[in-house]
């Protein structure tokens, strides 16, 4: 089942006493949320109506339906608001959701050789990182080096720069 939603926030802690709850955004497209009418929590793994959400002071707010005090809140601290997969926002070209992404294998785009698989992601404020079996290597997510991104085939093909993938050591070898 967590293959069919996507997380669009986790909730923080709880905002005054009438049951609201702080949230970080886990989405590029804060639009999003004003549209949201009815969720799912996990855990607990349950659906949420969504009374309303908005931003305060650069904050994202959300009020639950029946989630009507502190105490409340504070059970859904933690959580992660998911929407169904097919209610994501519509992605420009050349834009990608992460969730797709994991699993892609990594090939070489000359020979096609296979590099290894994207099992996460690391952000560090510069070009996200693509997490390859672990954390083995570490390859900028940038149009010179991921060069043809086939989400729907799971292939990412690379012109990795010379040397990158021996400059990164196995976890827990030096």
């Amino acid at each position: 089942m967590s293959n069919d939603w996507i997380t669009v926030a986790v909730l923080v802690r709880p905002r005054g006493v009438r049951g609201e709850i702080t949230a970080v955004s886990q989405s590029n497209h804060p639009e999003r949320f004003a549209q949201l009418k009815s969720v799912r929590l996990f855990p607990p793994d349950r659906p949420y109506e969504v009374e309303r959400v908005w931003d305060h002071q650069g904050t994202l707010v959300f009020k639950f339906a029946g989630v009507d005090s502190m105490n409340d809140a504070e059970l859904l601290r933690g959580a992660e608001v998911r929407i169904p997969k097919e209610e994501r926002v519509a992605l420009d070209p050349g834009e990608y959701f992460q969730s797709d992404l994991i699993g892609c294998e990594i090939r070489d785009h000359a020979t096609k050789r296979l590099i290894g698989r994207v099992t996460g992601w690391e952000e560090y404020g510069g070009p996200s990182l693509l997490q390859v079996d672990g954390g083995r290597i570490l390859i900028p997510f940038v149009k010179a080096i991921c060069v043809d991104i086939r989400p729907a085939d799971r292939v990412i093909e690379t012109r990795l720069p010379e040397g990158l993938e021996d400059a990164q050591t196995t976890p827990g070898k030096s």
